[in-house]
């Protein structure tokens, strides 16, 4: 018997939607399951009735707590619901114990209540105040140091749930060592260009990178004149982004491709007489960087890359029982050539086990927040 189950439907009532995934999950319960967690996750369409959905759960399934939130697209299986009404749940029946709800402003405190959190699945506010590090916090407060979650998408209230609704901040579950869990990112751009040091940043403002100044670096790396004309020059910016890594975190063996801790970042201005550029991250001397761009077919390969090796790794410890995966909302199934691609791979390639996820403002693992990558997490038979 799978512990995990799962259901999806889409229609502009709410209420006809949330019928037919219940419908779906009491045909499955029928074996016998009994779930203690559920993942729900909708699209923004359903955010003013985020709250009666929530006691409309609570009251169909009183023994089960609820995580989740709120985004621009959802999708479970092969079928994304992206800028239209959708809903998505998962139930799972994990060992009495092996988990434990946590919302802001005091989330996760180690030890309490004798639980061992060893991983975290996060929801957040993108606009909460420094984000980077309360994740960073958190990830220090789990034995692993491993966080796997994204932020809310939605274009009207970033909504997050953890057994009631929230309005904004840190929220989610923490998973203690019996629940086994796999995961991976994947990277959606490809460097153009060399890895360089930055040698002088201040704060927002990337001033020099190998001693030079970053202006004349990224038109080396773009292959553009010193004098491409101002309106040529920001439409290019525009379309290209910074990928930093942190010293000290793993780095691609592969040429053209990057490691899974770079984070990219948006090219926000330029400077031109100063030779400076503005990046949406705060930098400093010592960080690699090497600019790039989105790249589907690079997207495309590595995605399929980690989910391979996320289900071969998982046969070996006993299966997958469910899965999880967030991907950015610059991604999406239109960016891999049609509707449903990116959740067709990963479904395909995962095999007939439940998976849901959502699109995401920002994704996270580890303790660092990407842009325009896939998590992957996966559930294994060793819990």
């Amino acid at each position: 018997m799978n512990t995990f189950i799962q259901a999806h439907a889409g229609d502009a009532n709410w209420q006809i939607a949330l019928g037919a995934c219940w419908a779906q999950l009491r045909h499955q319960l029928q074996d016998g399951l009994k779930p203690n967690l559920g993942w729900c996750y909708i699209t923004d369409h359903y955010t003013q009735a985020a709250g009666n959905i929530m006691d409309a759960l609570r009251e169909r399934m009183p023994g089960v707590h609820w995580v989740g939130t709120v985004g621009v697209g959802v999708a479970a299986e092969a079928v994304e619901y992206f800028d239209e009404p959708g809903m998505v749940l998962m139930l799972a029946d994990l060992p009495a114990g092996s988990f434990k709800l946590f919302s802001s402003p005091s989330p996760l405190e180690p030890g309490a209540d004798g639980f061992e959190a060893f991983t975290a699945l996060v929801h957040a506010d993108g606009g909460a105040a420094d984000l980077p590090a309360q994740l960073k916090t958190l990830s220090g407060k789990t034995t692993t140091g491993y966080l796997f979650g994204g932020l809310s998408s939605a274009r009207n209230q970033p909504l997050l749930f953890a057994d009631e609704v929230l309005l904004g901040g840190v929220s989610g579950v923490a998973f203690g060592p019996e629940v086994s869990i796999l995961s991976r990112v994947t990277q959606g751009c490809q460097p153009i260009g060399p890895q360089r040091t930055i040698t002088r940043a201040e704060g927002n403002y990337l001033v020099t990178l190998d001693n030079g100044r970053a202006l004349d670096c990224v038109l080396a790396d773009l292959g553009l004149p010193e004098d491409t004309p101002d309106p040529e020059l920001r439409q290019d910016l525009s379309q290209t982004l910074a990928g930093l890594i942190t010293p000290g975190e793993d780095v691609s063996t592969q040429p053209g491709q990057f490691g899974t801790n770079t984070e990219v970042r948006h090219l926000l201005g330029v400077g031109r007489k100063a030779g400076v550029l503005v990046v949406a991250e705060q930098m400093q001397a010592g960080m690699q960087l090497a600019f790039c761009k989105r790249n589907a077919e690079a997207a495309r390969a590595d995605l399929l890359r980690i989910v391979a090796d996320v289900r071969a790794k998982a046969e070996a410890a006993g299966g997958i029982r469910g899965a999880l995966y967030i991907s950015c909302s610059g991604r999406g199934g239109p960016h891999f050539g049609h509707r449903n691609a990116e959740f067709q791979m990963v479904s395909e390639g995962l095999g007939p086990v439940p998976l849901v996820g959502f699109f995401a403002g920002g994704e996270i693992a580890r303790h660092h927040l990407y842009g325009y990558t896939g998590v992957l997490t996966v559930f294994t038979g060793g819990a």
